[in-house]
C-alpha cells in the first residue's frame, strides 16, 4: 500500500503482542488522522522545490538542498526574486512559468512544461513541474534520470493496454491488464491493482511481477492502511512515488517577513515527503521504492495500481504521465463495464417492477398481489425470503423467520429506515440479539410503505460463511505510552473466518426496492383519494337511507297497529261465528301484523342508531345487566337457566344505546337456549390493552364459523324462522351502536355446542 500509515482493522484482545507493544487505543487512531500529510514541510531529496509569488516571483518558501540550483545558499535565497538568485537555464523556467498554471491542480505542468520538458540549471537536468498553492506558484524541479524513454515506446505500451481492455470482460481481466503494462512501462518488480470495497478495505485483482518479491494476488488489505484523509489524497493527485525507502527528508524553509506564514499546502506536490510510519510500512513490506496511480471512477476513488520495487527505483516525468494516461484509461474501462452491467441488472429489475405491479393491480387486496407473484418478488432484490407486514399481519414468501420474529424485527429496525428504505448484510452488527436469525435473515432490505401503520416489505439473505485472506494479521500496535503507530512486521497471508454476514444488496437492487415503494405509495395515494370521495358519495347516501329508513319505519307504525288492534277486536266481537278455518286465518293476519309491526320497531331502531347523538356517562355495567335481566322476565318463565355473571368493568358510554346492546345479546342467548334442559348464560367482562371486553356465552345451538362474516349484517339470519322467531335486525343494531362508541362486536361458536358474542369499548375518560 502507498501513502498508508501501516495500521490495521483488528485489535489483539487486550493483551501486549510480541515484542512489548500494546494494542492501538482511540488516542492513537486520532493522532493518526490529524496526521499533517498535506503539510509535512519537507520533501523528498531527488529534486527541489520552489514556493513563489506569482506577482514578481519572489521566493517565499524554498527546500534546504535548493543550493545546487541557485548562486546563492537556500537561506539567503528567501524574499528575492527568482530570476536574481537562478544559475543557468532560470530564463527557461522563467518563460515557462509567465504562461504558468491558471489553476490549483495535481502535478500537472503548466502550458510551458510538458511532460517530456527537460531544462539544465547548473549543469544538472530536471523536470520542471508547477501549480497553484493558495497564493503562491509552486516550482518543482525533479531530477531527470538517465536512460532513453521514446515516446514511442510508451505510445506502443499505452495502445497496447487499450486493445487489450477492448477484450476484458471482468474485473479481473482489466486488473490483470492493467497491471502488465504499468510493469513494462516503468519496469517495477511487482505491480498490483487492487479496489476497496465499501468499508474502504482492499483487494488485488491483478498482478505482475518478477521473483525479487513475493505475490500478493487475492490478498485483502484493511481499510486502516490508508487513512481517509490519504485516500483522498489519492483521489485528487493520481500519481505518486517514493523512489527510496530510506530517504532522509529535506526540509522546506520559510521567509521570515510574513509572506508565507502558513505551512505550505503540498497536496499536489510531485516531490511531497511522505509519513515515517508508511517508510518503516515499507521497509516492512520488502519494498524500497514504491509508485501509485490512482484508479478515480466517476469521481469516488475505485481503487489503486501500486508498483513496488526491492530496491530504490525513480519513475520519471514521462513515464509517470504515461502510467497516469493508463489509470485513466483502466478507469473509463470500468466505468464502461459498471455501467452496462448495472444498466441491464435495472432493465431486468425494471421487467420484473412492472409485472409486480400488474399483479397488485388485479388482486382485491393489492399488497396481496405482491406475495402471490412470491418468485418475482423474490427476484425483484435477488432475496431467499420475503414478508409484507402490514397491520400486525404477516404474509411470508420463501425462507423467512417466524411470524412473531418478523414483527419484533419489524419493530426493531423502523427507527433505522431512512427515506423509506433500510438495507444491511449484517444484521446482527446492528441487533445483536439477531444472530439467532443468521440462517434466514443475516441480511436484510426493507421498505416503510406506510406513514401512519407499521407496515413494510422485509426482503432476506442468509448467513454466507466467508473466508478472507488478509496480506498479514489485522491489528493495530503502538509503543507503549506513546501515540507512535507502529506498521505490522508480516505480510503472509492470514486467514479470517467472516460470519454473520449475507451478500451485500446491490445498488441496483436496492433502487428496485426503493421504486417498488414509491410505486405501493402512489397506489396508497390513489386509493386514498377514490376511498375518500366514494366514503363523501356513502355518507351522503346512508344519511338519506337512514332518513328513508326513519320515515318509512315511522309511519308503518301506526297502520300494523291498527291491523293487529282491529283484527283483536273482530275476534272479541265476532269470533265465535268463525269456524276453524276462519279463525285460524284471522290468528295469521294478527301474528303477521305483530311480526310486522315488530320489523319496523327494529328498523327504526336501527335507524335511530345511526342518528342518535351520545351523551356518555359513567355507566355500573353490573347494574345495568340486572337492569335488562328484569326486562326480560318475561322470556324467562317456566325455564331452568343457570346464571354465571362475573364482575363487569364499569365504562363510560350512552346508557340507552348500551342496554340495547345488552337486551339483544342476553335476549339471543335466551331465545337459543329454549332447547336445553338447563341454559347456562354466562356473562363476564375484563380490561385488555386500551379496551374493555364484554362477553355472553350460552350452551345453546350456536352456529357454523364458516357463515360468521354474515352474522351481524341487516336482515341476516343463521337459523330457520320456523325454528326461532326474530327479523335479523338485532345483530346489526349492535354492532352499529358498539361502533359509535368506538368499539368493535365478534362471535365465536361451535354447532350444538352453544356461542359466544362479544364487544370492546375503549377506555374512556369522562369529558
Amino acid at each position: 500500500m502507498d501513502e498508508a500509515v501501516g495500521t490495521t482493522a483488528g485489535g489483539t484482545g487486550g493483551r501486549t503482542p510480541a515484542g512489548g507493544r500494546a494494542p492501538v487505543t482511540d488516542a492513537v487512531l486520532d493522532s493518526c488522522a490529524r496526521e499533517p500529510i498535506r503539510t509535512p514541510g519537507s520533501i523528498q531529496p531527488h529534486g527541489v522545490l520552489f514556493a513563489l509569488d506569482p506577482a514578481d516571483w519572489t521566493i517565499r518558501q524554498v527546500s534546504a538542498n535548493a543550493a545546487a540550483a541557485l548562486t546563492v545558499d537556500a537561506a539567503q535565497a528567501l524574499g528575492r526574486p527568482l530570476a536574481q538568485v537562478l544559475r543557468d537555464g532560470g530564463a527557461e523556467l522563467l518563460e515557462g512559468l509567465a504562461s504558468g498554471p491558471g489553476s490549483s491542480g495535481p502535478g500537472s505542468p503548466g502550458p510551458g512544461f510538458a511532460p517530456t520538458r527537460v531544462v539544465t540549471v547548473g549543469g544538472a537536468a530536471y523536470h520542471p513541474v508547477a501549480h497553484r498553492a493558495g497564493g503562491l506558484v509552486v516550482l518543482e524541479l525533479e531530477e531527470a534520470t538517465g536512460g532513453p524513454h521514446h515516446a514511442d515506446d510508451l505510445y506502443a505500451d499505452v495502445r497496447r493496454l487499450a486493445t487489450d481492455l477492448q477484450d476484458a470482460s471482468t474485473v479481473a481481466e482489466i486488473a490483470q491488464s492493467a497491471a502488465a503494462a504499468v510493469r513494462r512501462t516503468t519496469g517495477f518488480d511487482r505491480v498490483l491493482v487492487y479496489d476497496f470495497d465499501e468499508a474502504w478495505n482492499g483487494a488485488v485483482r491483478g498482478e505482475s511481477r518478477n521473483d525479487a518479491l513475493p505475490s500478493y494476488l487475492d490478498l485483502r488489505f484493511p481499510a486502516s492502511d490508508i487513512p481517509a484523509q490519504a485516500r483522498e489524497l489519492y483521489r485528487l493527485n493520481r500519481v505518486r512515488q517514493i523512489p527510496d525507502a530510506g530517504y532522509t527528508p529535506v526540509p522546506i524553509l520559510r521567509a521570515d517577513d510574513g509572506g508565507s506564514p502558513e505551512p505550505l499546502d503540498m497536496s499536489f506536490s510531485v516531490l511531497r515527503s511522505v509519513s515515517p510510519v508508511h517508510l518503516e510500512y515499507m521497509r516492512n513490506m520488502g519494498t524500497a521504492a514504491s509508485m501509485s496511480i490512482s484508479i478515480v471512477v466517476n469521481g469516488r476513488l475505485w481503487g489503486l495500481i501500486s508498483c513496488h520495487n526491492a530496491k530504490s527505483r525513480r519513475a520519471p516525468q514521462p513515464v509517470r504521465s504515461a502510467c497516469d494516461f493508463i489509470g485513466q484509461l483502466v478507469a473509463m474501462r470500468l466505468a464502461g463495464l459498471s455501467l452496462y452491467a448495472e444498466a441491464a441488472e435495472r432493465v431486468r429489475l425494471q421487467e420484473i417492477h412492472g409485472r409486480l405491479l400488474t399483479s397488485m393491480a388485479v388482486a382485491p387486496q393489492f399488497l396481496n398481489g405482491l406475495t402471490q407473484d412470491g418468485e418475482r418478488l423474490l427476484a425483484l432484490t435477488g432475496a431467499t425470503g420475503a414478508a409484507v407486514v402490514s397491520d400486525l399481519e404477516v404474509k411470508r414468501v420463501g425462507e423467512t423467520p417466524s411470524r412473531d420474529e418478523i414483527l419484533a424485527l419489524a419493530h426493531r429496525i423502523g427507527p433505522h429506515i431512512e427515506d423509506g428504505v433500510f438495507a444491511t448484510d449484517s444484521l446482527a452488527g446492528l441487533v445483536p440479539d439477531a444472530a439467532a436469525l443468521k440462517d434466514r435473515a443475516s441480511g436484510v432490505l426493507g421498505i416503510s410503505i406506510s406513514q401512519i401503520h407499521a407496515s413494510y416489505v422485509l426482503w432476506f439473505r442468509p448467513e454466507v460463511i466467508r473466508t478472507v485472506q488478509w496480506a498479514g494479521e489485522p491489528r493495530k500496535i503502538a509503543e507503549p505510552n506513546s501515540e507512535r503507530l507502529h506498521p505490522r512486521t508480516s505480510f503472509e497471508a492470514w486467514k479470517e473466518t467472516v460470519r454473520l454476514t449475507a451478500m451485500p444488496w446491490s445498488a441496483a437492487e436496492i433502487d428496485a426496492a426503493r421504486n417498488l415503494r414509491g410505486a405501493i405509495v402512489d397506489i396508497v395515494l390513489r386509493r386514498a383519494e377514490q376511498m375518500a370521495e366514494l366514503s363523501e358519495e356513502l355518507e351522503k347516501s346512508n344519511k338519506e337511507l337512514e332518513a328513508f329508513s326513519y320515515s318509512v319505519s315511522h309511519d308503518l307504525r301506526a297502520p300494523f297497529r291498527h291491523i293487529v288492534g282491529y283484527a283483536e277486536l273482530l275476534r272479541e266481537r265476532d269470533g265465535d261465528k268463525f269456524d276453524e278455518k276462519a279463525s285460524h286465518y284471522l290468528s295469521n293476519i294478527i301474528q303477521s301484523a305483530f311480526s310486522a309491526g315488530r320489523l319496523v320497531d327494529d328498523l327504526l331502531s336501527f335507524s335511530q342508531a345511526g342518528r342518535v347523538t351520545l351523551h356518555p356517562v359513567r355507566i355500573d355495567m353490573g347494574k345495568l345487566v340486572e337492569e335488562v335481566r328484569r326486562l326480560l322476565s318475561p322470556e324467562m318463565e317456566g325455564r331452568a337457566i343457570e346464571w354465571r355473571i362475573g364482575r363487569l368493568p364499569p365504562t363510560y358510554g350512552d346508557p340507552s344505546l348500551l342496554r340495547q346492546v345488552w337486551q339483544n345479546l342476553i335476549s339471543n342467548a335466551l331465545k337459543y337456549t329454549a332447547r336445553e334442559d338447563v341454559a347456562v348464560i354466562e356473562i363476564a367482562g375484563e380490561r385488555r390493552d386500551g379496551e374493555t371486553v364484554y362477553s355472553v356465552r350460552d350452551n345453546g345451538v350456536g352456529f357454523d364459523m364458516a357463515y360468521v362474516g354474515k352474522l351481524f349484517g341487516v336482515f341476516q339470519r343463521l337459523h330457520r324462522a320456523e325454528d326461532f322467531e326474530g327479523t335479523g335486525i338485532g345483530l346489526a343494531n349492535v354492532r352499529r351502536m358498539v361502533e359509535r362508541h368506538g368499539g368493535r362486536a365478534w362471535a365465536e361458536a361451535v354447532v350444538d355446542q352453544g356461542a359466544c358474542f362479544f364487544f370492546s369499548l375503549p377506555h374512556m375518560e369522562r369529558r
